[in-house]
């Protein structure tokens, strides 16, 4: 049986927010990480959190950790979690990322990533002409290839251009992007400024 993984990437520092944890920001009232958990419930068969810290460990999910002694990145996670499944992976295995700080994502996010990546071997999210390569899926046969050919510096986008990853765009499903995310204290305030809006 095909399987299809679920990662949250949750290692960033937030160095422009004063160094606080993202996963543990509130939008209505409601952490990050709770929030894009939530996109993923009922739609991948184990959902993990990829983390130096415990941002997760309430929400009882399983914690990927990077062993590098320098901090490297989303990249660095998804090396972690490739390693983690290393000996189980199937052909049509498929393993979706989230960052932990796109508090709206679509309620089909899962499944039209998944579809992609199956078709192109990968995939990445974008609205418009905005990408998001730490929003993306990877049939995980073909990402152990890529990651063994690929510097451990390497970012997503470098992964996701090397297999060729096609863009799932939502700019004609929904009215604002839904994949926004928080670098700055304004753009925090702006998103829970849209959370209210939406009522959620």
């Amino acid at each position: 049986m095909n399987s299809t993984f679920g990662l949250i990437l949750a290692g960033g520092e937030g160095s422009r927010l004063g160094g606080v944890r993202k996963a543990d920001l509130r939008i209505g009232g409601v952490r990050l990480v709770q929030r894009v958990t939530s996109a993923f419930e009922g739609k991948v068969t184990e959902l993990f959190l990829a983390s130096g810290q415990s941002a997760g460990s309430e929400l009882m999910l399983p914690s990927i950790r990077d062993e590098s002694p320098m901090p490297m990145g989303p990249l660095a996670g998804i090396r972690a979690m490739v390693r983690h499944l290393e000996g189980g992976i199937g052909h049509d295995d498929v393993l979706v990322t989230a960052a932990v700080d796109t508090p709206f994502l679509p309620q089909n996010y899962v499944e039209r990533l998944r579809q992609a990546a199956l078709e192109s071997g990968a995939a990445y999210a974008a609205w418009g002409d905005s990408i998001y390569p730490t929003n993306s899926a990877w049939r995980l046969t073909m990402l152990r290839d890529a990651l063994e050919e690929t510097s451990e510096s390497a970012g997503p986008k470098a992964i996701l251009r090397t297999l060729g990853a096609a863009p799932v765009d939502w700019s004609a499903d929904t009215a604002g992007d839904p994949f926004a995310n928080i670098n700055t204290l304004a753009d925090l305030i702006a998103l829970q400024r849209r959370g209210t809006d939406l009522g959620i």
